[in-house]
């Protein structure tokens, strides 16, 4: 089988049905595919609309994992689960345009060394955003605190496919060989910073990571707007950045990373006194936890249940 479409949903049925159409829109020519979903213990539902959208559809399996688990550890489950030969990881609030999956397809097709490729991520009014970096360290921290980031850290936009450090796992086809050789992703990252460390450690393979902009998919970030449990999310964020760092640079860069990254935030706070629809508040709690990225975070809340 050439290709699986790995879908990630924790009580995402409010988008699940969207994402599910749009890769069933998708039909590359000559691709043989599977979709597989991994529902993340959700209690909104979600298990129902999976039934029906299942229903007369041989292709389609839904894997339930034993209790709710962290991305990393569920992509990792969908990859050794999968039967094709490249899986297309996705959210459940991501929506693939049409020939999103062919043309990630034909990247990987055209490149031996590429394992990975990411589509361009629009928000839901069809605007590109930011969704591919170099990888992260000392320099890309200095140029984030000299608001020199778009200019220097952020790898995506323009039309053309190019290599970059990583791209964001919305929507990011893999090429499942490469995947099972270094190991599957880092089940320490619990979310984000997870992709991160699965990029970098296939360009430490030999491998590299590919920006495909002809390839598009809205994606809603349903967890970065979700501000209901906001100064988790937020420690999980920075906690997770902070372990990237020692992991692969050593404690002295990612103290520095730390101090650099919490300094970034103050001049944001200041703006988001006279901005209108801003809150200091917040970016001085990202200030906070970026410099001592501790206190309960996602895993916490989720391990407890």
């Amino acid at each position: 089988m050439k290709l699986s479409y790995c879908v990630v949903n924790t009580n995402g049925r409010e988008h699940l049905r969207a994402c599910i159409d749009a890769i069933r829109a998708q039909d590359p020519p000559g691709l043989e595919s599977e979709i597989v979903v991994l529902d993340n213990r959700s209690d909104d539902g979600s298990q129902e609309l999976l039934a029906e959208l299942a229903a007369g559809d041989e292709r389609f399996r839904v894997i339930e994992p034993e209790r709710r688990q962290g991305k990393a550890a569920n992509d990792t489950l969908l990859l050794q689960s999968a039967r094709g030969e490249y899986c297309l990881l996705l959210n459940e609030d991501s929506e693939l345009r049409p020939g999103a999956a062919a043309e990630l397809a034909g990247a990987l097709d055209a490149d031996p060394r590429a394992a990975a490729a990411g589509a361009q991520l629009l928000d839901p009014a069809g605007n590109p955003q930011p969704c591919a970096w170099r990888l992260p360290g000392v320099g890309t921290a200095l140029a984030q605190a000299l608001f020199l980031h778009r200019l220097l850290v952020t790898e995506s936009g323009g039309s053309q496919t190019r290599v970059v450090g990583w791209a964001q796992s919305a929507a990011l086809l893999v090429r499942r060989s490469a995947a099972e050789r270094i190991g599957w992703l880092d089940p320490d990252f619990f979310v984000y910073s997870d992709e991160t460390d699965f990029c970098k450690r296939l360009g430490d393979a030999g491998f590299h990571t590919l920006y495909v902009p002809a390839a598009e998919a809205v994606h809603h970030e349903q967890l970065s707007t979700d501000r209901s449990s906001g100064e988790r999310r937020i420690v999980e964020f920075h906690r997770n950045r902070d372990l990237y760092m020692r992991k692969h640079h050593g404690p002295i860069a990612a103290a520095a990373v730390r101090a650099l990254t919490a300094f970034s935030y103050l001049p944001r706070a200041l703006a988001a006194i006279v901005l209108p629809g801003h809150d200091p508040r917040w970016y001085l709690l990202h200030a906070r936890k970026a410099l001592s990225p501790s206190g309960e975070g996602i895993r916490e809340a989720v391990e407890r249940g």
